[in-house]
């Protein structure tokens, strides 16, 4: 089995009868455990307009989770790059970079991270994304260049930083992208698995090797919840379970404590919707995690997992990681 790093995406929960400024707290808490516990990255994830997720303003935490930790790489999972000008996330990034030397990462998407109408305030314009966002990328590097220096428009900070850029994708055109960059993937397996396994097939088999990235490298985000039993991994499910079911439903409040019974909330039709959106979820005691991921790395052979936890509980989160830390050191024994 191909060895593989494990890495932690945060959508920055917010809870019920919690606050925001719990919310960051707890981020900040769950990056200093992952870098104690050796996990390899940390990155937030931009979305709008929803009462469950409050990373919207992604630089600004990102900016506050480098400055409460030490060593762990911090970035975005992703920056929606559409949302924004190239030039305003060339600075953000790189005033980042210049105060967290060798720890920065932006992940960048093209997907808006919200619904149509925020989509629109956002002053994206769908015409244009699948041409943009390439182009986007293409400016990112510039600003990022050292020949950049002699342009009429530069980024300050940003030039000259070395920020490696992430392609985030659900769908095979991201990985075509990635690929014809020579850059790295990250998929989002933890909600959208259908072309996951076609996606990097594509990917490897198209990569064109680049200065910084000679080889291809995958990124697999998936879900994980552990704990001491599978009885109670199972019953912390049922707040990502809930979670999904309000997605479905278009109903976007804090996250649900877990509950006894999931047939009380959801109707069959919703169950299987939101059972296969959430195949690639390692649910479950260590000895049933490390064999969930000895099965998906034999499949699918990654150079990482990005695990995401939607568990109530700030503490019983922050255990799920030990124990996924524990069941990964257990497949190298």
């Amino acid at each position: 089995m191909k060895k593989f790093d494990i890495s932690v995406l945060d959508l920055a929960p917010v809870k019920q009868n919690k606050t925001i400024h719990d919310t960051f707290n707890d981020s900040l808490d769950l990056a200093r455990a992952a870098e104690n516990l050796d996990y390899k990255r940390f990155w937030l994830a931009e979305h709008h307009n929803m009462a469950s997720i409050a990373s919207s303003a992604t630089s600004v935490l990102i900016g506050y989770i480098a400055n409460g930790t030490e060593n762990i790489r911090v970035g975005s999972g992703g920056i929606m790059l559409p949302n924004h000008s190239s030039l305003v996330i060339a600075e953000q990034f790189g005033t980042l970079e210049s105060l967290f030397p060798g720890r920065i990462d932006l992940g960048v998407g093209r997907a808006p991270g919200t619904d149509g109408v925020t989509a629109k305030a956002l002053g994206r314009n769908p015409m244009n994304i699948n041409q943009h966002f390439p182009q986007q990328i293409r400016e990112l590097q510039q600003y990022f260049s050292t020949e950049n220096s002699e342009s009429p428009v530069r980024a300050i900070p940003g030039e000259g930083c070395d920020i490696p850029i992430y392609v985030l994708g659900s769908s095979t055109d991201s990985a075509w992208l990635a690929a014809d960059f020579g850059l790295p993937y990250a998929f989002a397996g933890h909600f959208a698995p259908e072309m996951m396994a076609v996606a990097f097939e594509l990917y490897r088999a198209n990569y064109q090797p680049s200065e910084k990235f000679p080889e291809p490298y995958i990124i697999a985000c998936v879900n994980g919840i552990a704990a001491e039993t599978e009885a109670e991994a199972k019953k912390l499910t049922t707040t990502l379970h809930q979670a999904f079911t309000n997605l479905i439903r278009n109903d976007r409040k804090p996250y649900a404590p877990p509950v006894d019974d999931m047939d009380e909330i959801w109707n069959p039709m919703e169950k299987a919707h939101v059972l296969n959106m959430l195949r690639y979820s390692f649910i479950g005691g260590k000895e049933t995690i490390a064999n969930q991921m000895k099965q998906f790395q034999n499949m699918f052979q990654v150079d990482e997992m990005m695990i995401t936890s939607h568990i109530y509980e700030h503490d019983a989160r922050v255990k799920s990681y030990e124990i996924f830390r524990e069941a990964v050191n257990s497949l190298s024994e």
